[in-house]
């Protein structure tokens, strides 16, 4: 315990020394564009924790609820409103870059805020309640190329957005047709929707596995599949994935943060590497096994132009699957 403190210190002490030239004072605010029990606001919450056991801020880290048109709230607030904030972060993700690319943020780009960083990647799930009829991800899928209306899902973020996305990209993988016809409920968070689940009006959960965790222990959510390449490592390595199920689907979701592009660059370079430091640390790295988080960050100046491509990557999607025209 003492060695594993003497090197959380060091590390809070070199990045105190290479930050030396700005600092926050006072009180932080990290955004969450949904309301509390999703995954931005697990986000904001888990690093602003990490961050004051590292002491990498004098004050304390308040994490603000910005719910609203699938992050768009938050992101235009961001852009027109906190434009000078250096003590101003906002937790995004890929359903972010979903809503830029999608074209959902009127009048606003990815090049209008600064990406600071990724702190790991949550993969998708498509689950369903305890009770449900579906037993795996097969018997899901074929209700729905029998009929595209026979299941009904629910997700935490807007129509056209990550987790209503992710369906489509199994949905399309398991050979469904007219992906548009398969209805899909936004919520405001993924707790809200999978709250909807659970109790039996909604079939089925689309979203991440950090999302589930809770439900997941308590037994009231059945994961079917994870998106992912592989099975997730411990506590999560019961659940199948959809390609060991015949269905070659993908969703990964980062997690990270950008902040208002118009504050100085000594913040900017501030946060950035306050990323790196958090990243680095076994606080993190233990919040990461515990939520089914997997390793991803970007080098320092390579995850602007990760978001970029991720942009126009999921552009490309929208349109071949008809959500974009």
């Amino acid at each position: 315990m003492f060695i594993k403190r003497a090197i959380t210190l060091a590390a809070a002490a070199a990045f105190s020394m290479s930050a030396m030239a700005w600092q926050p004072s006072g009180k932080v605010e990290c955004l969450a564009p949904a309301d509390p029990g999703g995954g931005w606001d697990f986000t904001c919450r888990s690093v602003g924790n990490v961050m004051q056991q590292l002491k990498l801020v004098e004050g304390s880290v308040q994490t603000v609820n910005m719910a609203g048109a699938g992050g768009g709230v938050a992101y235009a607030h961001t852009v027109s409103k906190r434009k000078n904030d250096d003590k101003l972060i906002v937790a995004a993700s890929t359903a972010t870059t979903t809503r830029l690319a999608q074209k959902q943020f009127p009048s606003m780009d990815a090049s209008m805020v600064k990406w600071i960083g990724a702190l790991g990647a949550d993969y998708g799930i498509i689950a369903v309640s305890k009770d449900s009829e579906y037993q795996n991800l097969n018997q899901l899928m074929d209700a729905l190329k029998k009929d595209p209306r026979a299941v009904k899902f629910a997700g935490g973020s807007a129509r056209g957005g990550w987790d209503h996305l992710k369906v489509l990209i199994a949905a399309k993988a398991a050979g469904a047709d007219k992906l548009p016809s398969i209805p899909y409920l936004s919520y405001n968070n993924g707790g809200e929707a999978m709250t909807q689940v659970v109790g039996g009006q909604v079939d089925a959960f689309t979203g991440d596995v950090s999302e589930a965790t809770g439900f997941m222990e308590s037994g009231d959510l059945r994961v079917l599949a994870v998106l992912s390449e592989e099975r997730l490592p411990g506590k999560f390595g019961n659940i199948p994935t959809a390609r060991e199920q015949g269905i070659d689907a993908l969703g990964p979701n980062w997690r990270g943060f950008y902040m208002p592009k118009d504050t100085s660059k000594e913040a900017q370079q501030y946060w950035v590497e306050a990323m790196d430091t958090i990243y680095a640390s076994e606080e993190w790295k233990a919040v990461m096994k515990s939520n089914g988080l997997i390793p991803f960050h970007p080098k320092a100046g390579e995850f602007e132009s990760f978001v970029t491509n991720q942009v126009q990557d999921i552009e490309n999607l929208s349109r071949e699957i008809g959500l974009l025209k």
